[in-house]
């Protein structure tokens, strides 16, 4: 059985507020942990009207403290944006306050275009020292070594688990060479799915993490009582990904009846190819759609992404699914 988990960007809706998306996002995920989940991940995006979790430290800090069990963390942190240490000490004291529950996933790009990147103080070579960085966040948080004149407190020796987060293959061979796991951005970016999966296997080398090969595959999926509802609770993010080539991103769209009437057979090709790993149907027909994926890249886990407007179905999608695909809740896990 494949794991489940979930990928949140704190989106905020039509006629909804920031305050909404971030109590959404707790709800959802006290949902989520009920339900079976493994994770709760919350993504880094900046000067974007529709997605509430710029502050991702922040937003974890409000999801862990308002559950119990369910392991919350970055899904990603997009490190060229920020210092190794300033990074050890903000998840150090997360993981200080909810120990063995943090989860710390490292992207290279920035998650957000040139201007912003500019103001956050950022420049294009702090991708180029990517590599270099996660190394140096890996050390803060590890134990202390002699000589050490860098601390980060609290941070040291909490041995936060690390992923690489990537949607090609540099952050593949990365993660290999680093023995971390690697979790796939197919949600969006779904082209080099199987070639990274494939080289990451290839080369990985364990290490004091991981001793064999973890994949985490990103999907979109959206699950409801009837094909028809599915279907068209799965225009939102169809409507979100035609804006974003249109240069129009906003707020999360509300469903509509025809997402025909709403692209071009431009707009309708490239953006069915960004949403390539995306699915939507019934508790019945969602584990036929999904197996597939899950057989092609042989996936240890699912990190799911359902940008659903209307927050109760949202809530219900993940629910439904996660029966579908026979997770175990937290009374029925073993160990």
């Amino acid at each position: 059985m494949v794991n489940l988990s979930v990928l949140d960007l704190a989106n905020i809706g039509e006629g909804f507020t920031q305050a909404d998306a971030l109590a959404n996002a707790l709800d959802l995920a006290r949902h989520a942990e009920a339900a079976g989940y493994t994770r709760y991940w919350l993504a880094e995006h900046h000067n974007l009207s529709g997605i509430a979790s710029a502050a991702t430290a922040v937003c974890i800090c409000h999801v862990a403290g308002g559950t119990n069990t369910i392991r919350v963390g970055s899904g990603g942190i997009m490190l060229p944006n920020h210092s190794p240490m300033v990074i050890a000490e903000q998840f150090g004291t997360l993981a200080t306050l909810f120990p063995g529950r943090i989860d710390l996933g490292l992207g290279r790009a920035p998650g957000t275009d040139q201007r912003t990147w500019q103001a956050l103080r950022r420049g294009p070579e702090s991708s180029e020292r990517f590599p270099q960085d996660v190394v140096e966040l890996r050390a803060l948080l590890g134990p202390p070594q002699e000589n050490q004149w860098l601390h980060a407190i609290p941070g040291e020796n909490t041995n936060i688990p690390l992923y690489i987060l990537g949607s090609s293959l540099f952050g593949a061979q990365l993660a290999a060479m680093l023995g971390l796991p690697y979790a796939f951005a197919s949600h969006f970016a779904p082209q080099a799915l199987l070639q990274a999966v494939e080289i990451y296997r290839e080369r990985f080398e364990p290490s004091d993490q991981l001793a064999e090969p973890y994949v985490m595959v990103g999907c979109n999926a959206i699950v409801a009582e009837t094909e028809a509802e599915a279907k068209r609770l799965f225009t939102s993010p169809q409507q979100n990904s035609t804006r974003m080539l249109r240069g129009t991103r906003g707020k999360l769209p509300k469903p509509i009846d025809d997402i025909e009437d709403f692209w071009s057979p431009q707009e309708k090709v490239q953006a069915s190819s960004m949403l390539a790993c995306s699915f939507y149907g019934t508790p019945e027909s969602i584990p036929e759609k999904l197996a597939p994926l899950i057989d092609a890249t042989g996936a240890d886990e699912l990190v799911v992404a359902a940008a659903i407007w209307d927050h109760e179905a949202r809530v219900r999608s993940f629910e439904l699914l996660a029966d579908a695909m026979g997770q175990p809740t937290p009374m029925r896990r073993v160990g």
